[in-house]
């Protein structure tokens, strides 16, 4: 007797006539990980315990003078001078600064910039003008004071330039006349020892402090556009959730009519797309400046130059253009495939109308991801700002001690002021050597990993949850009688009470492997300069690969966590079922599952791009009738960006309810067909609409076998409940 050859991808489901659908008598799963998980999360609770009694968010908000001590806060000595003032600014034009983020200069928080020319030497001999130069002296200047005894204990600088506040600091007032730099409206200065400079002399330096904080200059600015901005920004994601809704509601009644109208909108929607460019890049011509290339140009913090010059609107044209085609090409190779997707997307409306609720279900995920997010940043805001002032000596001549740390208080009477007595204690940088401080960068990678693992068992919780109200939906013999009354609560309970555990197994694996790839990155970016092209070439195919195996592990989670759900085995049990289920439907995955991802993702594609137009006519003020009421920014690409990103994230959360209904309709389709075979004692649970429409497509596809096709024949669509 010959054995009989095992089939391939597992034994297919048998029949049982006890299996009603989702299991109600489970048990706990992936205990260990369960408890692991909880101790994470505590461990990350005493980590933000930890920032938030040792950070100061005070240190990104105020300049810090030479004594660590902010200017402008309120409720100190210093809540009136909120300007930093540079004794020399031409100091900061030393490459130390860029090392150490710091000028060598003393730093002193004043009321206001000084707004004229003046030297020490001729305000001392004017009683008027030295009381106001003492302004932007430290304390202790006295007019009975000697000059050159001011100047030995570095009480005032030598001189004062015209400055205007920028970011809180004092920068000299620079300008052009005819080609030459000028200060206060001068090409020359005196810089208080008698000697005449250039006002070049001060570009050095004040492009040096500028390098220090233009980072911040710009998400100050950013932060203030979007304070300018919020509440429309606020109305743009409403309208992006009013419109996914209304979409998701006319899919329930319209399904077949609002899937071509959606695919020819999102044609004209990109077609428009593809004009604007062109009259851009039309109008633009002949225009001064608007020929130089993105190369010549490089990197600007105003994003709106880039919209001046013609490349960009081509670059824009051509991206369009090319998404465009592929969409075209897609729809007419899919075009047969596409008439089946549409029939399985009515069916996912006929289910979605029997659990409503799950509509709404998106906007728990959001407020739980948003708790995620808001609690990540808030610690990762303390963790950086939770060092201590760090002062270090400065000095003009040669000195053993320079750079080393010194202490202010008591600097004056030190050693290594006695051995370098030009010499100065300042404030350097925030860092600090206790145990806490020499572990903070495990700490906030710490923050990251957790930040991924928790976001990630938030969106397996909502996947769960959809897939056990949907798997009850699709195995109620007779619909909805033998339906949970709350299927999504159902559902939600059992995910949390029995598999917390899986659900963190899952989104383990996923933070992993996510975490990996910010290091690869990191990698990447410190490695930019290098020249070992082997070094490059690995690193590029390590981050494909680690991008392809993200994108798999996602999805085989997505439907472990359907299996989960129906059966409550442990995630490896049904990681490896749903895998073989799927392998023996390779076919049906292929053209069907897939087909009606990328029709779901049209739908997405539509309602981003209506609301990010919208947002761009109305930002930008090229709209007459919104160019009182839209807000003056200083770039108005930061809500319109924003808007747009937070559109895609509510068109994907309120879509993913489609998505989450057809992939689990799809798993059960096929275990049903499996467990069942259409006879009055083994009857389907699928829709007649859906029995035929799936054998159907199995009966026409070349790759079906010849039983396959007798059972469609012997078990018509009248045979299905």
């Amino acid at each position: 007797m010959e054995l009989e050859e095992k089939p391939k991808y597992g034994e297919p489901r048998k029949y049982d006539p006890t299996f009603k659908g989702p299991i109600q008598n489970r048990g706990c799963t992936d205990i260990v990980c369960c408890i692991l998980f909880i101790v994470a999360v505590l461990g990350y609770i005493a980590v933000g315990i930890l920032a938030w009694s040792q950070g100061d968010p005070r240190k990104v908000i105020y300049p810090t003078d030479s004594r660590g001590q902010f200017c402008g806060q309120a409720g100190t000595p210093l809540e009136k001078k909120p300007f930093l003032f540079y004794f020399n600014i031409m100091k900061c034009a030393s490459p130390m600064v860029l090392l150490e983020f710091q000028c060598p200069t003393t730093q002193m928080c004043v009321d206001k910039c000084p707004e004229k020319f003046m030297t020490l030497l001729k305000a001392y001999a004017n009683r008027k003008d030295f009381d106001y130069y003492k302004n932007f002296c430290k304390e202790g200047v006295t007019n009975t004071m000697g000059i050159p005894e001011i100047l030995k204990l570095g009480l005032c600088p030598a001189m004062l330039t015209p400055s205007k506040p920028f970011t809180r600091r004092c920068f000299p007032a620079l300008g052009q006349k005819g080609g030459v730099i000028t200060v206060g409206n001068n090409s020359h200065f005196d810089d208080g020892t008698g000697n005449m400079r250039d006002a070049k002399d001060l570009v050095d330096g004040v492009k040096n402090a500028t390098v220090v904080i233009e980072a911040r200059q710009v998400v100050m600015k950013i932060f203030e556009d979007y304070t300018q901005s919020w509440y429309w920004i606020l109305l743009g994601l409403v309208i992006a959730m009013l419109t996914s809704l209304l979409f998701i509601i006319l899919l329930r009644f319209l399904a077949g009519i609002m899937v071509w109208v959606m695919i020819a909108m999102v044609i004209l929607v990109l077609g428009y797309g593809i004009f604007h460019c062109y009259m851009e890049y039309a109008a633009l011509k002949g225009e001064p400046g608007s020929n130089v290339t993105l190369q010549e140009l490089g990197f600007q913090t105003d994003f709106t130059v880039y919209l001046q010059i013609r490349q960009t609107w081509l670059a824009f044209m051509i991206i369009l253009a090319i998404v465009e085609v592929i969409i075209i090409l897609l729809l007419i190779f899919l075009r047969k495939r596409i008439l089946i997707a549409v029939a399985l997307i009515k069916e996912a409306s006929r289910a979605i109308g029997h659990v409503m609720c799950s509509l709404f279900y998106p906007l728990f995920t959001f407020l739980l991801l948003a708790m995620v997010i808001a609690y990540w940043a808030v610690t990762a805001v303390f963790l950086s700002t939770s060092n201590e002032p760090i002062y270090k000596v400065f000095n003009e001549t040669e000195c053993e001690h320079s750079r080393k740390t010194c202490d202010p208080a008591n600097y004056t009477t030190s050693s290594m002021k006695a051995q370098c007595p030009d010499s100065e204690c300042l404030f350097a940088f925030y860092g600090g050597e206790t145990v806490y401080h020499k572990y903070l960068i495990g700490l906030q990678f710490y923050n990251v990993f957790l930040f991924f693992w928790c976001a990630n068992f938030v969106t397996a919780l909502g996947q769960m949850t959809l897939a056990g109200a949907f798997a009850s939906y699709y195995w109620a013999f007779v619909k909805p009688d033998d339906m949970p009354a709350f299927p999504v609560f159902s559902s939600l309970g059992r995910s949390l009470r029995y598999h917390t555990g899986t659900l963190a197994f899952g989104s383990l694996i996923l933070s992993i492997i996510q975490i990996i790839r910010v290091l690869l990155e990191y990698l990447d970016h410190k490695l930019k300069g290098a020249q070992n092209k082997f070094a490059k070439f690995l690193l590029c195919c390590l981050k494909c690969c680690f991008w392809c195996l993200e994108k798999f592990i996602k999805f085989l989670n997505r439907n472990a966590y359907i299996m989960v759900a129906i059966y409550g085995k442990n995630f490896c049990t049904s990681a490896r079922d749903a895998f073989l289920l799927l392998m023996r439907n390779m076919i049906r995955v292929a053209v069907l599952d897939k087909v009606t991802d990328f029709l779901l993702f049209l739908g997405k594609l539509l309602i981003v791009g209506l609301v990010g137009i919208f947002a761009f006519f109305f930002f930008s003020g090229r709209v007459k009738a919104f160019e009182d009421t839209a807000p003056h920014l200083h770039y108005y690409w930061v809500p319109i960006l924003t808007v747009v990103v937070g559109s895609y994230l509510i068109a994907h959360g309120f879509f993913s309810v489609y998505a989450m209904c057809v992939d689990t309709l799809f798993l059960c389709f096929c275990e049903d067909l499996e467990r069942n075979d259409g006879s009055a004692a083994r009857p389907y649970y699928m829709s007649s609409t859906l029995h035929e429409i799936l054998w159907k497509n199995k009966a026409e596809d070349p790759s079906a076998s010849d039983e396959d096709v007798q059972l469609k024949q012997q078990h018509t669509p009248e045979d299905a409940t």
